[in-house]
């Protein structure tokens, strides 16, 4: 049972994830990124990450995808200007450079041992994945990280507006 819904799980994910290179609307691109995370969100908990599985479906799928629809409809994608495929010779050399990404990594994809990983947790380990030592970890010892990047964050947001802003 547990397999199939693994496969079923990473099946969708897959199927969403190239659907979100190969669709050709923003929109709906940004609508199979979200399939693609909840889907991911649904692998967590089949590995008994609950608290990932939560953080996966709010702060990507909810927060950042609101984030990234409310830029998208900033900037007018459905323009004319943006529209008008000009530089179709690009869609021929992103395959090229795709085809020679995939013959780099297949080496280092097909040498990497499992046998290595481990496959649960050892007790010894106490409470490093509850949620109270993340939260430890990320107010105290990573409070400088996560505040910048909440400031990067609302930098992008003010340069969209700005951008926006310019072609009206």
């Amino acid at each position: 049972m547990e397999r199939g819904l693994f496969y079923f799980f990473g099946t969708i994910a897959l199927l969403a994830a190239v659907n979100v290179v190969v669709q050709r609307k923003v929109i709906y691109s940004a609508i199979s990124l979200i399939v693609c995370l909840c889907s991911l969100s649904g692998i967590y908990l089949l590995l008994e990450a609950q608290f990932i599985a939560a953080v996966q479906v709010i702060v990507y799928a909810g927060a950042i995808m609101v984030l990234f629809l409310f830029v998208i409809m900033l900037l007018d994608p459905f323009s004319a200007s943006i529209l008008a495929d000009k530089k179709k010779y690009l869609r021929y050399f992103a395959v090229f450079l795709g085809i020679i990404v995939m013959f780099l990594l297949f080496p280092l994809l097909t040498s990497y041992n499992l046998a290595g990983v481990p496959r649960t947790l050892s007790s010894s380990e106490g409470d490093t994945g509850s949620t109270h030592r993340i939260g430890l970890m990320l107010f105290n010892e990573y409070l400088l990280p996560f505040e910048v990047t909440s400031i990067l964050i609302l930098v992008a947001i003010m340069g969209a507006v700005v951008l926006a802003k310019k072609h009206t």
